[in-house]
């Protein structure tokens, strides 16, 4: 786990940030669940599943793998574009 994960990391006995999401229809139907919920906690229970997350502009498509079980919804969508320099021709 990286060390700044370690010093913002939810108290024990709060347990995980969870948001009521439709899983059971999700499973049953095999469609994408979308949401905004960046902060929600990925469970065991979500692997397999196809995640829309909104990054502010527009929604990111991810499948939860075991590796994802424990971190956020939002740390697997980026929220900020990529720079590049673009060369100037004369």
């Amino acid at each position: 786990m990286r060390p700044a994960m370690v010093l913002l990391r939810r108290s024990a006995w709060k347990g995980p940030n969870i948001v009521p999401l439709p899983i059971s229809r999700a499973k049953s139907q095999g469609i994408p669940i979308q949401t905004v919920a960046r902060s929600c906690t990925v469970l065991p229970s979500f692997v397999g599943l196809t995640f829309q997350v909104h990054n502010g502009k527009e929604y990111f498509s991810f499948r939860i793998t075991e590796e994802m079980v424990g971190f956020k919804l939002g740390e697997f969508v980026p929220t900020r574009k990529r720079f590049s320099f673009k060369s100037q021709n004369k």
